[in-house]
C-alpha cells in the first residue's frame, strides 16, 4: 500500500481504517473491540492516524433527491486560457459555489471537470447560465447529465 515518504501505517491501523470508512460514526470502545485493542490504545492509533492526515474528518452521506439536488451533472471546462491568473481567479471561483462537488484541473482536451448537483434540469439550465459562463476564464462547456448512478463510493481500497 503507498504511502507518503515518512508516512506508515500497519496492518491495525489499516484495519482501523476500513472499519472508519463503513462507520465513521462507531463508537470507541466497539471500534477496539473490532481491531483487538484496548480503547486507549485505538484511541491513541485514531489521533495519530488524524494528526498525519490519513483521516482527513467525518462527515454524514446525505440523500440528494431528498434535499431538492437529485440531478447530478459532470461539466467538462475549457478556459480561454491557461495562464496562472485565469486559473487562479476560475479555482477561487468554483470554491464559493455549493452547487459544485467536485473541481478537477485534468490533461486531456479540457482543462476542468467539475461535478455539480442541482434539482432538475431546470435548475441546472438556469445554473449553467447564471453560474457557469460566469465563471472567469470559461471559453468552452461540455454537459453530462447522469441518468443512473451505477456506483457511488467514496471508501479506498485498504
Amino acid at each position: 500500500m503507498p504511502q507518503d515518504a515518512g508516512s506508515t501505517i500497519d496492518k491495525i491501523d489499516a484495519k482501523i481504517l476500513r472499519v472508519l470508512q463503513k462507520d465513521g460514526r462507531i463508537s470507541n470502545l466497539k471500534l477496539a473491540e473490532e481491531v483487538h485493542l484496548s480503547p486507549t490504545a485505538v484511541l491513541e492509533r485514531v489521533k495519530r492516524l488524524t494528526r498525519d492526515q490519513f483521516i482527513l474528518g467525518y462527515e454524514a452521506k446525505l440523500n440528494p433527491a431528498k434535499l431538492g439536488a437529485g440531478l447530478l451533472v459532470f461539466v467538462e471546462i475549457l478556459l480561454d486560457r491557461t495562464v496562472h491568473d485565469v486559473m487562479d481567479n476560475f479555482k477561487a471561483a468554483v470554491q464559493v459555489r455549493p452547487e459544485i462537488l467536485e473541481c478537477h484541473l485534468v490533461a486531456g482536451g479540457f482543462d476542468y471537470l467539475l461535478k455539480t448537483r442541482v434539482a432538475d434540469m431546470t435548475a441546472y439550465r438556469e445554473f449553467i447560465g447564471s453560474v457557469i459562463w460566469t465563471l472567469p476564464g470559461v471559453r468552452e462547456t461540455r454537459t453530462y447529465a447522469v441518468m443512473e448512478e451505477v456506483k457511488n463510493v467514496t471508501a479506498l481500497a485498504i
